[in-house]
């Protein structure tokens, strides 16, 4: 997903899950070699509440029309863990293509119908910035996001745009391409020092660096003015359905769409699990900014550079100096560089999220942010991979309250992934605990008071993955999930076993976690329920529908 610059050349290559949104970014275990545990879900009845919500609608003219229409409400927000919590489905990174238009329409037609009928809430998909405005500055084509919102809301779901500021493409699950605009990578090509940069001089234009994040560095332009003004677009295009069929908007704030630094990057193998990986700060905007805070402080010789002594992509904490067990992590110096390195995360995302809030305000919207679940060498003391990531979260120091606090600050939901995680599924050198991670972070967002929404980080159909996320939403250390949205919708997840795991989770989760598993037959009227899946049907359709 990357395209590097190694100083002034470049090259292209290939790597989160989520550059495009995809994944936590770690190749683990096959998961068919996992013994999925059995679970025994007790039936709790759930309630739906309905409103009347004037919008307008789409016709496939293009035309939009006034209309009053009976909508379901989104479950969330709602603290409690017993509460009903709606799922929704990512789309393909290619919904939209690079001409600006809906893919596959055919399929996706089929595809949202049986969605429908599973019970699913709403579906997510990324509204590309090298996409959308790729024509030049402020040229917006949202013609593409027109055609799927007059589709999703003819199927009766929501939607969740994600405001996709990154580069797709080179990341774990990325199946398509899909760089920054063409005349943002002129002006990188032109002032390489725009994008992230490791200690090796390594370019990485997935994400324009926040070290320029207030310097009018594209075409006069503030990257900040340049992401406020592409949501200013998409609202004033989007005024009648934003609140209504568009329920949530997530705003990208880093690689892979979260508020993170690109430290480690798979491209051409520059990083490989369980690799700590490397800090992101030797682009001159960012070199600045740790001279000017060393100098405020009286440290003008810690200006200069990152430390010496944090090691390779690949390397193992205990390989190296600043990492390992008694590290420069736990110094004077090691508290300086990460209280400046993560202060400057915080602030990024803080401009952002102002940002958004302001423009979105009165709209209805949910709005919501990205953390990455940085699982690998959690059960260590310096939290390696978690630093350089710019999470400050080590045996002494919690990492993901201050960010709990700022997305409380703005109203802003924070979603988070590695949900279907467990730890006995983790290779036991990269001491992994996304089950400990997720409870750190449950326990951030209730002392913050802040809404928390999940994800799966990689793609998986097993019923250990499903109950581990209904279990997580259950567990009485944090906050429960408000929503729960499924990476992501292709061919396999239409296959009968798939399919059926979706649907018992999708209605164990609508009755908090606390549901029973669907019979065979089909007790609900709607032929898209299991009893049909064993057919083969819905598969078969979508299929045929990609075809045409």
């Amino acid at each position: 997903m990357e395209l590097t610059l190694n100083s002034s050349s470049s090259m292209i290559k290939p790597k989160d899950a989520r550059s495009s949104r995809t994944q936590e970014g770690s190749p683990h275990m096959s998961f068919a070699q996992m013994k999925p545990p059995t679970y025994q879900f007790q039936a709790k009845s759930s309630v739906k509440e309905m409103k009347f919500t004037h919008e307008k609608t789409f016709t496939p003219e293009g035309e939009t029309m006034e209309r009053f229409e009976k909508l379901h409400v989104l479950s969330y927000p709602h603290p409690k863990n017993n509460s009903s919590v709606p799922v929704f489905v990512m789309l393909p990174l290619d919904t939209v293509t690079m001409s600006g238009h809906l893919n596959k329409p055919r399929a996706m037609n089929a595809s949202l119908m049986a969605l429908k009928g599973a019970g699913v809430e709403g579906v997510m998909v990324d509204a590309w910035w090298g996409l959308v405005e790729k024509d030049g500055p402020m040229k917006y084509n949202w013609e593409g996001y027109a055609e799927l919102i007059h589709m999703v809301q003819k199927h009766g779901l929501k939607l969740q745009v994600v405001m996709s500021f990154h580069q797709c493409g080179g990341n774990v699950g990325d199946s398509c391409s899909i760089p920054l605009p063409p005349w943002v990578l002129e002006e990188i090509s032109n002032n390489p020092d725009l994008v992230y940069t490791d200690k090796s001089g390594r370019r990485n234009p997935e994400y324009i660096s926040l070290g320029c994040d207030s310097v009018p560095v594209l075409r006069g332009r503030t990257p900040i003015q340049v992401y406020s003004d592409f949501m200013r677009s998409f609202r004033e295009r989007f005024e009648g359905y934003i609140g209504g069929v568009i329920a949530e908007i997530q705003v990208g704030m880093g690689p892979c769409g979260e508020l993170r630094y690109p430290s480690y990057p798979e491209s051409n193998g520059t990083w490989r699990f369980p690799g700590i990986g490397e800090f992101q700060c030797y682009d001159k905007y960012m070199k600045s900014s740790l001279q000017a805070y060393a100098e405020s402080i009286g440290k003008t010789n810690w200006g200069t550079s990152g430390p010496h002594d944090a090691g390779e992509y690949k390397n193992l904490p205990e390989d190296t100096e600043f990492f390992r067990r008694e590290g420069t992590w736990n110094t004077e110096y090691g508290r300086f560089f990460m209280e400046w390195y993560s202060g400057m995360l915080l602030e990024h995302g803080d401009k952002l999220l102002a940002s958004a809030s302001g423009i979105f305000h009165g709209s209805g919207v949910t709005l919501s942010g990205k953390v990455a679940g940085i699982h690998w060498h959690y059960n260590t003391r310096s939290h390696a991979a978690e630093l350089t990531a710019g999470y400050y979260n080590t045996r002494n120091h919690d990492g993901y309250l201050p960010i709990a606090k700022m997305f409380n600050k703005h109203g802003v939901v924070l979603n988070f992934t590695c949900m279907e995680m467990r730890d006995g599924e983790q290779p036991e050198h990269a001491n992994c605990s996304p089950e400990g991670l997720v409870k750190q972070v449950q326990n951030a967002t209730r002392q913050a008071g802040t809404e928390l929404a999940g994800e799966n980080a990689l793609e998986r159909y097993d019923s250990s993955a499903f109950g581990q996320v209904v279990a997580t939403n259950r567990s009485d250390s944090g906050n429960g999930l408000t929503a729960f949205t499924y990476l992501r919708m292709n061919k396999r997840l239409f296959e009968g076993q798939n399919w059926q795991q979706l649907v018992e989770f999708v209605k164990n989760m609508k009755e908090g976690g606390h549901g029973r598993r669907l019979p065979k037959e089909d007790t609900t009227g709607s032929d898209l329920y299991v009893g049909f899946v064993r057919g083969g049907r819905i598969a078969e359709d979508v299929e045929e529908a990609s075809l045409v």
